[in-house]
């Protein structure tokens, strides 16, 4: 049976299975109280993780959860460690209330950047409160089901120099390098990617999983997690205004349904 609870911060959409899609980059919406310090680019929140929520929606009626924020990561990285330890060594990183777009620029005007006060009281308003979320309804499923399986939703222009070399393949999927799921999991997921011939795709490469995956990912505990990191390219324009292109949209739709029908197909191996 399915229930919604929606808030001020996010909407929980509680299913039946095992499995619950955390979707933290989709939110858009800056409070009218902190948009004077962004700049005006920046108030289009270019670096959302564009049209997910309709992608995933048939996921919802095969009974998995959904959890969605409503905010922009430009005001919070749900992402993000709370204490803002840098996602990826070596490399040029978002900061938990990030400073600069994908592209490296400013988002604030000069001065307006969030001090360490104004960071702390956007973690308590707007970061607790989904992740408290995530960690009671993945309790709620464990207890129910025996385990719980996280997939962690996200997509991002295909090239961006500031954070990444070359182009990204089309999918990649994170699991910590094997730490946030069982083997035979990732194996399964693995198998609906390299079953296709439509997409390029890796696991574990450059994007192995954020905090999300990496946090809640305790096999050993019954409590699995995933990453999906997509390129606009396999359904979006990567341009303004950002339109979701149904023609690709119709092409990817099946692999992203291969891959829950996995997640919900699996079972742990027990003995």
């Amino acid at each position: 049976m399915q229930h919604t609870m929606s808030n001020t911060v996010f909407t929980l959409h509680r299913g039946g299975t095992p499995l619950l899609i955390s979707l933290p980059h989709v939110g858009t919406l800056i409070p009218d109280d902190q948009r004077a310090r962004y700049t005006e680019r920046a108030l289009a929140v270019e670096d959302t993780d564009w049209h997910l929520e309709p992608l995933y929606a048939f996921a919802r009626e095969l009974g998995a959860g959904l959890i969605v924020p409503r905010h922009s990561r430009y005001l919070i990285d749900l992402n993000r460690p709370p204490e803002d330890a840098p996602m990826y060594a070596g490399v040029n990183n978002t900061e938990l209330c990030p400073t600069r777009f994908f592209t490296g620029e400013p988002l604030y005007r000069d001065g307006q950047a969030p001090d360490a006060a104004e960071i702390a009281r956007r973690r308590e308003r707007y970061w607790r409160p989904y992740h408290a979320a995530l960690d009671d309804e993945l309790a709620r499923l464990k207890a129910q089901h025996g385990h719980a399986i996280l997939f962690d939703g996200h997509s991002i222009r295909s090239e961006l120099p500031w954070l990444f070399d070359g182009r990204l393949p089309d999918l990649n999927l994170g699991t910590a390098s094997g730490a946030s799921c069982a083997p035979s999991l990732h194996a399964a997921l693995v198998a609906v990617l390299e079953g296709q011939r439509r997409f390029t795709q890796v696991a574990d490469g450059r994007f192995k999983g954020g905090h999300i995956t990496r946090s809640r990912g305790r096999p050993a505990e019954g409590i699995h997690a995933v990453q999906l990191e997509m390129c606009w390219r396999t359904y979006m324009a990567e341009q303004p205004p950002y339109q979701i292109d149904s023609a690709r949209a119709d092409e990817l739709a099946p692999v992203l349904r291969g891959l829950v029908e996995a997640m919900l197909a699996w079972r742990p191996r027990h003995g």
